[in-house]
């Protein structure tokens, strides 16, 4: 038999992973990951204001180094073999483009201006712009919103525009178009030179553009033209017709096949965004919850579309034919920050330690010094997690709110800070530790029950990402919350390894992606089960975090 292999490629926050898959079986052949530099340097970001913008050429870079990285590990002489390439992304992470298509960022009078790169999809700084199509969607017959759960967010595509536009007369001046990070690559990859032959991924034009067969494409002109005069003619320069990720791009350009070391005759698929991928790469079946966790959730759901009809799912991140496996709805909810919560703790943690030992070991050996601050970071959750699990569970410990990036579902809201209540002298790490998990976990089942509320079975609980393979206190944790039981895909990279199922599916190697799931896909590792006599204790915990959530979103 003829080996074929495909390459998967999923740009996450802080890096991106490529792998190379033997198409016949789905065995990983070889695996890349390729760390931002700008962005691990925190350039073009400002925390405080919300501000998260990441370089193209950290991506550019990040391409090369992990495709010409797998092929070397795996072996591959003759690359003929690599028969196709998919890309998933972050999203929303869109960016300023020129008539060619070309980033702002890569051209040299905006190369260091944060305005014309990607804005990252946890980037709040259009909270103000989606607050206003919130309101202006109700001066409309048409309710454009319906399909994105009623609400729209800071973090998606409109919201981003019109921020930038407003911000920065230079950018604004340039901006011909405006594209997501899961477009711009493919159209990049193919060889694109004129923005309007770009095809865009119905995922991300249906969960964060508006996009919506019922409409026909995008909202009309009028809409956002009466919204601010900035963006008018915007949606006209945008195509009306989107893709799913089971479709061809193109061939990979000539430019790009030498660059990589690969032939013209690979495949490039339609883009998507990370989650949407990753739940295909950890097998995802209908009415099973599948929560990409890592710095944030995205929580994805497939429904065949007989029985969604009529249904409109209020507050979540949209619902969308086509947009995980085509021929059935997806639909996509979340949580803003996630890992990131576990992290901004232990960084806080980490401040004394950082600055106490730059003062005290001045004339220390620095390689030394490093390693000691990286053995220390690495071991404060490991050691949280195992004193936390230690302490009684009481319906009166400390109670967290999980809106440290405001709130993505339900019902989105980035105006929101999260809370930390109950505390007292007693209150150690690790207790706080234990509340911060715990309202991570209760925001997933705020997500959850929404879902059932609206008519939405959930039959199980697929756990995908980096919490969920490295993570055993946060999620049984969940299981007991949650009352379900938990399945952790067994992949390292499933998002990547999603991207090589939608690769072979577009290279012809299979039919349907539910094909390719069939003959690629792994196994489950682990299930967390709930325990059973932690329930009452933890209902009663949920129902007093829903009331202080309720308190602060009313109150402060």
């Amino acid at each position: 038999m003829t080996t074929n292999y495909v390459i998967g490629v999923d740009y996450g926050s802080d890096s991106v992973r490529s792998v190379i898959l033997n198409a016949n079986n789905g065995n990983e052949i070889a695996s890349s990951v390729f760390y931002y530099p700008r962005w691990r340097d925190k350039l073009y970001c400002n925390s405080s204001q919300n501000q998260f913008r990441q370089h193209p050429l950290d991506y550019t870079e990040g391409l090369t180094h992990t495709i010409k990285e797998c092929i070397k590990t795996a072996g591959i002489v003759d690359t003929t073999s690599i028969k196709g390439i998919s890309i998933d992304t972050t999203g929303s992470t869109p960016i300023a483009v020129n008539s060619q298509g070309t980033p702002l960022a890569l051209l040299p009078q905006f190369k260091d201006n944060p305005n014309a790169m990607f804005i990252l999809w946890k980037d709040h700084t259009a909270i103000k712009e989606a607050n206003e199509i919130n309101l202006h969607a109700t001066k409309f017959d048409t309710n454009y919103l319906q399909f994105v759960g009623g609400v729209y967010s800071s973090e998606w595509f409109w919201a981003k525009l019109l921020h930038i536009l407003r911000a920065d007369e230079a950018v604004k001046n340039a901006c011909h178009s405006w594209v997501e990070h899961c477009d711009w690559l493919p159209f990049l990859l193919t060889g694109g030179t004129d923005i309007n032959d770009i095809k865009i991924s119905r995922c991300a034009a249906g969960h964060k553009g508006l996009w919506a067969e019922e409409f026909g494409g995008f909202p009309p002109d009028n809409f956002f033209a009466t919204l601010d005069p900035l963006l008018k003619g915007f949606t006209l320069k945008l195509p009306q017709q989107s893709y799913t990720a089971d479709m061809a791009a193109g061939n990979l350009c000539a430019e790009w096949a030498a660059i990589l070391g690969l032939h013209t005759n690979v495949i490039i698929g339609v883009g998507a965004f990370d989650a949407h991928v990753g739940a295909v790469g950890g097998q995802i079946e209908p009415y099973y919850l599948s929560k990409v966790m890592g710095t944030s959730t995205c929580d994805i759901l497939v429904v065949p579309q007989a029985d969604v009809a009529g249904k409109l799912v209020k507050g979540i991140c949209g619902q969308v034919n086509g947009s995980v496996i085509p021929g059935m709805v997806g639909m996509e909810a979340g949580q803003s920050a996630f890992g990131d919560t576990y992290a901004w703790f232990k960084n806080l943690l980490m401040w004394p330690v950082e600055n106490l030992i730059n003062e005290w070991s001045s004339d220390l050996d620095k390689l030394a010094i490093t390693n000691l601050k990286q053995q220390i970071a690495d071991a404060i959750i490991p050691q949280l997690s195992q004193q936390a699990a230690l302490i009684p569970l009481d319906e009166k410990n400390e109670l967290s709110v999980d809106w440290l990036n405001g709130r993505r579902t339900p019902d989105a809201n980035q105006n929101l800070k999260a809370v930390i209540a109950n505390l007292s002298l007693g209150s150690d790490a690790p207790h706080v530790f234990r509340a911060l998990v715990e309202g991570t976990c209760f925001g997933a089942k705020k997500i959850v029950n929404r879902f059932i509320e609206e008519g939405i079975p959930i039959k199980g609980i697929i756990g995908i990402g980096g919490v969920a393979k490295k993570s055993p206190y946060v999620m049984q944790t969940m299981a007991d919350v949650l009352g379900m039981p938990i399945k952790i895909h067994q992949a390292e990279h499933t998002c990547a390894i999603g991207a090589a199922m939608f690769a072979a599916v577009v290279a012809g190697i299979y039919p349907s992606v539910q094909d390719a799931m069939g003959a690629m896909g792994s196994s489950f590792d682990k299930t967390y089960l709930p325990n059973t006599e932690l329930q009452s204790i933890y209902q009663a915990r949920y129902d007093k975090y829903c009331k202080l959530g309720t308190l602060v979103e009313n109150n402060l």
